[in-house]
């Protein structure tokens, strides 16, 4: 049996005109997935090169065998004929294989390989990529409009939100987030400590220790490390649940009823940020400047009092006002793409979570942009 498999024909292609305006295709040999199937590239070159070229008919007489294959050759070969207005005579193929050609043109693409399209220059995908830039800037700056609408219509009092779900969403952003804030702010300030212990003590200016850390966590690592630690946890967790929304047909049913997703969704998640990001800055400030105590107790014998007066000369309220008005940017960023990705998530499975991947990267590649922005204009103004 293998043998004889074996001295089976190849699968090939032979056109010849029987007429000025009809071609004839011969198909031969044994038309099988492991024998692979013949380029229809040829077959293409010689339609479009003739203008005179009326109908495509076929001669299956000396076929040996066909599978899948054929089928699939002969659904594209009809693809071109309908592309150029020729007329496809099925009548020379067998039965069988014309009432799978007619299954495949009910359900067009099911189970049919098709030829993979050109590859693009790259000028070309030059320009799609400015394209798809060009439309993701409009959506983007679209989306923070109509969150500016929204929370307008909030500060008028036409309130589209529970109250209720708006609590739930500040305990979620809020008291739920001061573990792993406390954790993050205090290793932060310990290292902050650690660093400049190490190299001021070499000057004898041990106690500028404090000033180092009160400053640095005031002005930027609390905010900062508060911001990426909500974009991580929170903004994800916004981003899961709108595009888990949005694979579940929710927010059509929103849309059915009437209401605003903008307004009963987006912007409770909003508000929840705005109100708890300067709180939790505050709270990992203070934890902060604690985990730089304990680490200059222990290595540079400073008493207490002494770490604490040197921290109330080092921070005034310009430097602490500094991080507050950073916090409230970040919380803006990290509501407004959170929830913009959740709002783009597509329909399929996996589509919630490349949403939820987007949002964080894209989040924290905003935070540290939008700091280092603050950083420029608070050295422009003096602060």
């Amino acid at each position: 049996m293998d043998r004889m498999e074996s001295r089976a024909p190849e699968p090939q292609v032979v056109t010849r005109r029987i007429e000025p305006d009809r071609l004839l295709v011969r198909l031969t040999g044994d038309w099988r997935l492991d024998r692979g199937v013949p380029d229809l590239a040829p077959l293409c070159a010689a339609v479009e090169a003739d203008q005179a070229l009326r109908q495509i008919s076929f001669d299956t007489t000396e076929l040996a065998g066909w599978s899948s294959s054929l089928v699939a050759f002969l659904n594209q070969c009809r693809e071109v004929c309908q592309a150029r207005q020729i007329a496809f005579d099925p009548t020379g193929l067998p039965d069988r294989l014309r009432r799978l050609l007619d299954l495949a043109a009910a359900m067009p693409g099911a189970g049919i390989v098709r030829p993979q399209a050109a590859q693009p220059s790259w000028v070309a995908q030059v320009g799609l990529k400015a394209l798809a830039w060009k439309a993701a800037t409009v959506e983007s700056v679209e989306f923070i409009g109509q969150v500016a609408l929204a929370l307008s219509r909030w500060v008028r009092g036409h309130r589209s939100f529970r109250k209720t779900d708006a609590l739930l969403l500040a305990q979620q952003a809020g008291a739920e987030a001061l573990p792993i804030v406390a954790l993050i702010a205090l290793l932060v300030g310990m290292i902050l400590a650690f660093v400049g212990a190490v190299q001021l003590e070499r000057f004898g200016a041990s106690i500028y220790v404090a000033d180092l850390v009160a400053i640095a966590m005031a002005r930027e690592m609390g905010c900062m490390m508060t911001a990426i630690i909500m974009c991580g946890r929170t903004g994800a967790s916004y981003a899961a649940a709108l595009g888990t929304m949005k694979v579940n047909q929710e927010l059509d049913a929103f849309a059915v009823f009437g209401i605003s997703p903008m307004d009963f969704l987006v912007l409770p998640r909003l508000l929840a940020l705005l109100a708890m990001m300067p709180l939790l800055t505050v709270f990992a400030d203070v934890v902060g400047v604690l985990g730089g105590f304990v680490v200059a107790m222990s290595m540079l014998d400073l008493s207490a009092m002494e770490y604490w007066l040197e921290t109330r000369n080092a921070l005034n309220l310009t430097q602490f006002n500094a991080g507050l008005i950073k916090s409230v940017a970040f919380a803006v960023v990290i509501g407004v793409t959170a929830c913009l990705r959740g709002l783009q998530c597509g329909t399929d499975a996996a589509a919630v979570g490349r949403a939820t991947t987007s949002a964080v990267v894209t989040g924290i590649t905003w935070i540290i942009a939008t700091d280092a922005i603050f950083a420029v204009v608070y050295n422009a103004l003096g602060i």
